[in-house]
């Protein structure tokens, strides 16, 4: 194809998604209307019926679609739940195609009119170019987009450029229960001829500029439990006389983390790659203004005062983040007991080459080794329920330079290439399953507030996401044809 008229195509393309602008937008105030909250169990249907919708918005598109059943899980209290289904799907089989499976999800995190949002959570709601609700950015906005480019090459019935495939699921909020284990029942069938895979389920590091993410940090999650008895004791009758467990665990809490972020556990940092000047570089050059960052979280001052010193501390260095205390008295007014057990909660946010049964290790050997130092008679248990390990992406993929080229041609400038200081375990399980390449090609802004009250995606991002997604189908198209040529010019000489 020339490149005029592959631009005419593109303008053909980009035309047609603006004129529908109104129609794609009703589409997701369908979607955030559903309250598909896979955290709260009596919302358990209303995950299920979004999978349905989902599964329909695909069929309609001529898909071929299995929704599988994953059965149920069993709540703290004993009660079987059932999982929602995954939708794998299916459209186009050309052998001479690429085939690009898209991964997202479809439920949502927790949200109330009353916890802060402006407008109700569910209903869409538009104020000065923003769509506001949940899901509107994570990550029901960016699925419909995907569906929407594909939606547009069949409605103007122009030729697929690359076979698609689909995996949507409905927990991924609550941990992604289920799908691993699918993942590895399906490697040798559904992901057979898969050859690239996109995630976008996550936000860019700007308001403005786009990015695509090549890098997460991993996650170990971690319970300290101190107990000294089987009930709570009044204050006033054993306050001063015993060794308090609420006490032991603010000890133990404290010693983890010092005042400028650095965590106190010996060896901690042992694994962390040295930084390279080459990385430093690529730090110096990505746009990230520290006034926008701080005014999206709401906080006053950061730890650090440049902008490579938050970037090496969100993306190449270990946090430690302590989020709550179970068994403490924590209602309004005032509780005078002395509680029995209590259990902190904190987790670290490892980066490559830490090891998750080191990183327990050393947890573990330090806060034992604090607590003895207290010389306290109560019981110390230290746990690590959850591990996610890092996932890191090379950026010289044809994924990423068909993705570069799309954003150029869609928003008119290169994208920043970021890594992201959470963690994404899908981007990491679709990799170390199917060995295929995988991207995390985002579309939402950074002030999206993704899992916050007043959740949103712009509209702008919304649109010009459905015309990059439709303007990467080609550029993933051509550059895996011209690999193909060129790796058959190589066998045969």
């Amino acid at each position: 194809m020339s490149s005029s008229s592959s631009s005419e195509l593109e303008m053909e393309i980009f035309q047609y998604i603006d004129g529908h602008q109104s129609d794609f937008i009703k589409d997701l105030k369908e979607w955030v209307a559903v309250q598909s909250d896979s955290v709260q169990p009596d919302l358990r249907k209303e995950v299920i019926r979004m999978m349905v919708l989902a599964a329909d918005r695909l069929a309609a598109l001529g898909a071929t679609v299995n929704s599988v059943n994953l059965g149920s899980h069993q709540l703290p209290d004993g009660q079987d739940l059932p999982l929602p289904p995954v939708i794998l799907g299916e459209l186009g089989k050309d052998p001479q195609n690429p085939t690009v499976c898209f991964y997202g999800h479809v439920d949502v995190q927790p949200a109330k009119k009353e916890d802060g949002w402006k407008t109700d959570p569910y209903t869409l709601t538009e104020i000065d170019g923003n769509l506001y609700g949940r899901g509107a950015t994570d990550n029901k906005g960016p699925v419909l987009a995907w569906i929407n480019a594909v939606e547009t090459f069949r409605a103007l019935e122009l030729a697929m450029p690359v076979n698609f495939k689909f995996v949507i699921e409905g927990m991924e909020e609550a941990g992604s229960l289920g799908l691993e284990k699918l993942l590895k029942e399906e490697n040798q069938c559904f992901f057979s001829d898969v050859d690239y895979i996109v995630i976008s389920d996550n936000v860019w590091l700007s308001n403005k500029k786009p990015a695509l993410t090549y890098g997460s940090r991993g996650n170990a999650c971690f319970f300290v439990e101190v107990e000294c008895g089987g009930k709570d004791l009044h204050s006033g009758t054993f306050g001063g006389i015993i060794h308090e467990p609420l006490t032991d665990l603010i000890a133990l809490l404290d010693s983890l983390v010092d005042p400028t972020g650095h965590i106190q556990i010996p060896g901690i940092y042992d694994s962390v790659a040295a930084l390279t000047e080459k990385e430093r570089k690529l730090y110096e050059s990505i746009e990230f203004d520290l006034e926008e960052h701080k005014k999206n979280s709401g906080v006053k001052k950061f730890l650090y005062g440049t902008k490579e010193e938050i970037l090496l501390h969100l993306w190449h260095y270990p946090s430690l983040s302590i989020h709550g205390i179970e068994g403490a008295f924590h209602e309004p007014g005032i509780k005078t007991v002395i509680p029995a057990k209590v259990i902190g909660k904190f987790s670290i946010r490892q980066v490559p080459h830490m090891d998750l049964s080191v990183v327990k290790q050393q947890v573990v050997e330090h806060l034992e080794g604090v607590f003895s130092r207290r010389n306290s008679p109560n019981k110390l248990k230290v746990s690590m329920p959850l591990g996610a390990k890092p996932w890191l992406a090379d950026v010289n993929d044809p994924l990423y330079k068909a993705a570069r080229r799309a954003i150029k041609k869609v928003f008119g400038e290169d994208p920043d290439f970021i890594r992201d200081g959470s963690t994404v375990p899908v981007a990491r399980m679709f990799q170390t399953i199917t060995q295929k390449s995988v991207i995390m090609f985002p579309i939402g802004a950074a002030d999206d507030g993704e899992h916050s009250q007043n959740e949103k995606i712009s509209r702008h991002n919304y649109i010009e996401g459905t015309k990059v997604f439709a303007a990467f189908f080609l550029e993933i198209s051509k550059l895996h044809q011209h690999l193909h040529e060129t790796s058959n010019m190589k066998i045969k000489n």
